[in-house]
């Protein structure tokens, strides 16, 4: 107990330049920020105070509305995407194959880039002048058509592709650990049965990897909402506003039009839909804990 009670003040003193990290500079420019979001600053601060009318002209303006559409769609797409794509990665891996961590690696390489290295080699893939379409075409077949990062009504599929590309790693790698987690004894007494391979992963080890693939889900969503580099690297927010996402509006109102106030308010915005992400998913983790 003596000796717990001398390491309490080292552990202590340890901590505290984290603690002073997570106060001032994480909270506390959440709190500044929240504050110029009720004010009309522009190229500097200021204390001149404005109500919502800063809220009330971000939910006017259409490219604010495109951008939260956009990253509804790619957040959709791009969770389900991966989620899908990592769990039939893992249930690949899960049989043992021969050089798997091999094939680990690789699957999970992508994870390892940044999202600008990611958009740059999916830009140039699909490039239409120098890309798929263009090698397709090269090899006689004229009419193959793959231009969608150039099209509106598609460009922000692109940028799903490449997020996949990424993210699915990722969850495979979760999956893969929660899979060998499950005991032998129920493969042992589903193959008696007959049942197909397809089947145990579908109704046997699926349901048993929910806490995992939960989790899985919440660190992508959290890289959803925060999206901004993989956007400007593929596609710079375009064609016209088609895969503009509320990050990219937030920096191009702080740095470009130099309008502090609205930025402010549009990251204020972003920092409710964390919130409004993480609490029900804590709430619901802590509920089951207190069942068990």
């Amino acid at each position: 107990m003596q000796a717990k009670r001398r390491r309490s003040p080292a552990a202590t003193i340890a901590l505290l330049p984290t603690w002073i990290a997570a106060i001032f500079i994480y909270i506390g420019t959440m709190v500044w920020s929240v504050r110029l979001s009720f004010t009309d600053s522009t190229i500097f601060p200021s204390s001149n105070y404005v109500g919502f009318a800063q809220y009330a002209k971000l939910f006017r303006t259409s490219r604010w509305l495109a951008s939260l559409e956009n990253v509804l769609i790619f957040g959709v797409l791009y969770v389900a995407g991966c989620l899908a794509l990592g769990f039939v990665l893992a249930a690949s891996l899960d049989r043992k194959v021969r050089f798997e961590a091999v094939f680990r690696t690789i699957f999970l390489y992508p994870y390892a880039m940044s999202f600008v290295v990611t958009g740059l080699i999916w830009q140039w893939i699909l490039n239409p002048t120098l890309g798929i379409q263009a090698s397709v075409r090269a090899l006689g077949w004229q009419s193959f058509a793959f231009d969608w990062i150039v099209s509106r009504d598609m460009a922000i599929y692109t940028v799903v592709f490449a997020g996949v590309w990424q993210g699915a790693g990722l969850v495979m790698v979760i999956a893969l650990s929660g899979m060998r987690g499950i005991g032998d004894e129920q493969w042992k007494a589903a193959q008696i049965d007959g049942i197909p391979i397809w089947r145990i992963y579908l109704s046997i080890i699926l349901p048993q990897l929910g806490q995992a693939l939960a989790a899985s889900g919440m660190l992508l969503s959290m890289g959803v909402i925060k999206t901004y580099d993989l956007v400007v690297a593929l596609t710079g927010g375009g064609p016209g506003t088609a895969t503009e996402v509320p990050a990219k509006f937030i920096m191009d109102n702080l740095f470009e039009r130099q309008n502090l106030g609205l930025a402010s308010a549009g990251a204020t915005v972003l920092v409710l839909s964390v919130v409004m992400a993480v609490v029900p998913f804590r709430y619901a983790l802590s509920m089951r804990a207190r069942r068990r």
